[in-house]
């Protein structure tokens, strides 16, 4: 679908961006400057430029509505989604212009500066879902990421199995390693991808990060099996936690790939609803006070 959104229509949005710009620094442009007015937003030339940036923002920001208009008829989300990008892109020359760089501490410049946070929080998101998807296919190799979490617990039954046939130590070792994986987290945690998991080994919790001590545990036993059928019992149980590993890794990377997919929008939309309200504030002030 994100190919069809950039695209959409031979880049029609693109255009009507640049058709965009292109009227609005003329406009611009058009301000005398004979030094007793600069340009700025007040003059009719910046007024133009205001109101086409505040219906800019009020219409971009329906896209979250339209998406859930199921029935609509006001054209194909796609189309919606490709002007979004495109304009929001648009906006940001709009509002720069309309202010002319003028800028102080004030509600103006609040609202400016929120804008700002908006196209940039929104130019991530663009990124991400350009990027992103490819190595999310890329980690799950065309599976399904439930189909590897019933994987991962079938696994984990046949490890128990494993464990219970061995002697106390082992099957203490190995529960432990099953008990103490952690996956998933703080929100932090996810988006770096951090391993928190621990294993006992006697009476100390260990890092058991990537299942790393846990097989490396299991791998010093096998050269002191005293049975054959021990020997046996620990490559089964080396060969199960490589599976495991191989799993657990697949799907913390999948968790983290869908988090950073996901993450701007807890900003983006946020940061809308405070513009919103920053542009009310503005042209209200605007009318009361010029």
């Amino acid at each position: 679908m994100l190919p069809n959104i950039v695209s959409y229509a031979r880049f029609r949005y693109l255009w009507l961006a640049l058709l965009l710009i292109a009227a609005s620094m003329a406009l611009y442009f058009s301000q005398a400057t004979d030094g007793a007015q600069p340009r700025n937003g007040g003059t009719w030339q910046g007024y133009t430029l205001g109101t086409l940036g505040a219906l800019l923002i009020v219409w971009l920001s329906l896209l979250g509505v339209r998406k859930r208009s199921y029935r609509s008829a006001m054209g194909r989300v796609q189309g919606w989604t490709s002007a979004h990008v495109y304009l929001g892109l648009a906006l940001l020359v709009v509002a720069t212009l309309h202010c002319a760089l003028q800028f102080g501490l004030n509600v103006h410049t609040l609202a400016y500066v929120l804008m700002c946070l908006v196209v940039l929080s929104g130019i991530y998101g663009l990124y991400v879902y350009l990027a992103l998807p490819g190595s999310l296919a890329a980690n799950n190799a065309g599976r399904d990421i439930a189909a590897s979490s019933r994987e991962l617990e079938d696994i984990d039954r046949q490890i128990s199995r494993l464990a219970a046939r061995g002697d106390a130590d082992l099957s203490a070792v190995v529960d432990s390693a099953l008990e103490l994986t952690r996956l998933g987290g703080t929100t932090w945690t996810v988006l770096r991808g951090r391993d928190r998991s621990r294993v006992r080994v006697g009476s100390t919790a260990v890092d058991n990060r990537d299942q790393s001590a846990v097989i490396a545990h299991l791998a010093s036993r096998v050269p002191r099996a005293s049975r054959r059928r021990e020997a046996e019992l620990l490559n089964e149980l080396l060969d199960m936690f490589g599976r495991r590993q191989v799993l657990l890794r697949r799907l913390r990377r999948d968790a983290r790939l869908r988090g950073l997919m996901q993450i701007w929008l807890f900003f983006h939309i946020p940061l809308t609803v405070a513009l919103l309200f920053a542009l009310v504030v503005h042209v209200l002030s605007v009318f009361i006070y010029w």
